[in-house]
């Protein structure tokens, strides 16, 4: 079994490639060493040496204006304010979800998250706190409890300054405050988050996916074009692949059942089609130019973290060009990109979802996390974790030549330099191994490596102007190009440091 280009090889284990030592979205940027990346699903162990590509393949190529003033009160201070029945007055402040989050996978599945907890309200401390439950009432799930807690908060808070207000007025002296508006805020002014979110909403939708097992999870995707494909992450749909149960729900509540049009394993992406949706009002969300993007820019993430839809965060592109390589959770073969890093919270359930930039353009599908645990990632499985501040999502630009590709033809096409590269090793670059998978070469006769006159033994250390420091981050850097594309590999053979044009070979589907 040969695999091609695909970055950090996997083991050739029974039907699966293993993934490289780092879990998907989720531990250090490099993705050989990151053993915390996981994709929304979660990564698979390394192989001491793996072929570069799926299994069965050649490895190839592997503010708002201050109140108005208050009316002076009377002299004498100002009845106290009851609190709110059953308040606790010993728990002033913010209240915090006690719900923990169920474990997840770091699969590129996004459901059963976990319920995130909330800090203080937003009125600050002080604010008198909803009532405990009573001992014999039985709590509810985590998500429920939260947002229970919530709505108590809100509607202690507004009894108190309802009740203040009605006495203040029976004694004679009505006291009121009023909020001026900001016409600036107001405006939504073209530009702002608020803005960029109401445009965008209406095109994503939450996505779920059920196996013919019963298993399944949820995840996010957004409208690609007017006939109804919806572009997504493949860990997202892969349990419904096969005799499965697909459905995405628009912000308006309304829902639909849809089909796998193609889906690559590899990059991590999928495109599907809503069925029966003659009445769906379908805007394709325009698409950036990831490659244009810089350090510093503005990004905002829409998604269903944790099962709640529509959910938009913002921050900046971190870093570019991050290697990431991260596996199904399951045994199954290793994705990998060369991601666009983003602090942007995004969290198991944003997989497949749109990061945007400032002027609203996709330039990424959300797609893995870095963990602070050992879980992690945006799918919808087992060792789920939140958000640190370190989110990946594939470029726009190569996403973009996949979903045409599997429009096309169903099936994804991988550049390839036909060659075995070791997995595990770090840090030096990447090196031809001595054999590929079953006693075959490492370099395949007559194929593109081949041809350039690399051989076993051989150190690459860069493509083209990217510094390559494993296998991994050596298969990310081939599949951001095309087959054909020629590319120049600084290699060290003996000491001694060459360099050699290669034209990127190709290999057909994911197995």
């Amino acid at each position: 079994m040969s695999t091609e280009n695909e970055g950090a090889a996997v083991p050739p284990e029974a039907g699966s490639r293993p993934a490289p030592p780092a879990p998907h979205p989720d531990p250090a940027p490099a993705v050989p060493p990151a053993p915390d990346f996981k994709p929304a699903v979660g990564t698979a162990p390394a192989a001491p040496q793996a072929p570069i590509g799926p299994p069965g393949e050649p490895a190839a190529g592997s503010g708002l204006p201050e109140p108005a003033a208050p009316t002076p009160a009377p002299a004498g201070p100002p009845p106290a304010t009851p609190p709110a029945p059953g308040a606790d007055p010993a728990r002033p402040g913010a209240w915090w979800s006690e719900a923990d989050g169920r474990p997840q996978d770091a699969s590129h599945g996004d459901a059963h998250e976990g319920t995130p907890g909330a800090p203080g309200g937003p009125w600050g401390a002080g604010a008198p706190l909803p009532p405990s439950d009573p001992p014999a009432r039985k709590r509810s799930g985590g998500l429920v409890a939260a947002l229970l807690a919530a709505v108590l908060v809100a509607g202690g808070i507004g009894g108190g300054i309802g009740y203040w207000a009605a006495d203040r007025e029976a004694g004679g002296d009505s006291t009121t405050i009023s909020a001026l508006g900001n016409p600036k805020s107001e405006s939504r002014a073209p530009g702002s988050v608020s803005d960029i979110a109401g445009k965008a909403l209406p095109s994503v939708v939450t996505i779920e996916a059920e196996g013919s097992n019963g298993e399944g999870g949820t995840g996010t995707g957004f409208v690609y074009d007017k006939q109804g494909h919806i572009l997504t992450n493949n860990h997202v749909v892969a349990s419904a692949a096969d005799n499965g149960k697909l459905t995405a729900t628009f912000s308006n509540g309304k829902r639909y059942t849809a089909e796998v049009v193609g889906r690559a394993q590899g990059y991590d992406v999928a495109v599907i089609k809503l069925k029966n949706a003659s009445d769906a009002k379908l805007t394709p969300l325009p698409l950036g130019d990831s490659d244009k993007v810089s350090v510093g820019d503005a990004t905002v993430a829409i998604g269903a973290p944790f099962g709640l839809s529509g959910t938009v965060t913002t921050g900046i592109v971190s870093a570019k060009n991050r290697p990431v390589a991260s596996s199904d959770g399951g045994g199954g073969n290793a994705s990998y990109m060369s991601a666009l890093q983003t602090d942007a919270s995004i969290n198991p359930g944003n997989s497949g979802g749109p990061l945007l930039n400032a002027d609203g353009g996709v330039i990424g599908i959300n797609s893995a996390i870095q963990s602070a645990g050992n879980g992690g990632g945006l799918g919808g499985e087992t060792q789920q974790s939140g958000s640190i501040g370190l989110g990946f999502a594939i470029p726009i630009n190569q996403a973009k030549n996949v979903a045409q590709q599997l429009i096309r033809t169903g099936e994804p096409v991988y550049p390839v330099i036909e060659a075995t590269v070791n997995m595990k090793d770090t840090g030096n670059g990447a090196t031809i191994a001595g054999n590929g998978a079953g006693g075959t070469p490492a370099v395949v006769p007559g194929g593109p490596a081949d041809k350039a006159g690399l051989k076993s033994g051989d150190v690459i250390v860069k493509l083209n102007d990217t510094v390559i420091d494993s296998g991994p981050t050596l298969i990310s850097e081939i599949w951001t190009h095309k087959p054909g594309d020629k590319v120049t590999i600084t290699y060290k053979r003996d000491g001694k440091q060459s360099t050699t044009q290669v034209t990127l070979g190709q290999r057909k589907g994911d197995s």
